[in-house]
């Protein structure tokens, strides 16, 4: 019987390794798409819009990055 419950065990446990892999997975497709969206939007603004923020063309990636996945 013991063998049967470690079995179960195993399969429980792998299905949830499993699930929490694609929540994973998910997470960071959304965070990605969330990313390039913040890039597109502010590479659409004007230079004078961008002064207006306090950014310039070369902050836009790292300001996108810090606005998605926060400070690291």
């Amino acid at each position: 019987m013991a063998f049967v419950s470690d079995i179960r065990a195993l399969e429980a446990s792998l299905a949830h390794r499993t699930a929490a892999a694609a929540k994973g997975l998910a997470q960071r497709i959304s965070d990605r798409r969330m990313y390039r969206r913040t890039v597109r939007e502010l590479q659409a603004l004007d230079a004078r819009e961008l002064a207006d923020l306090g950014l310039s063309r070369s902050m836009i990636p790292a300001v996108a990055h810090e606005a998605v996945y926060g400070k690291n």
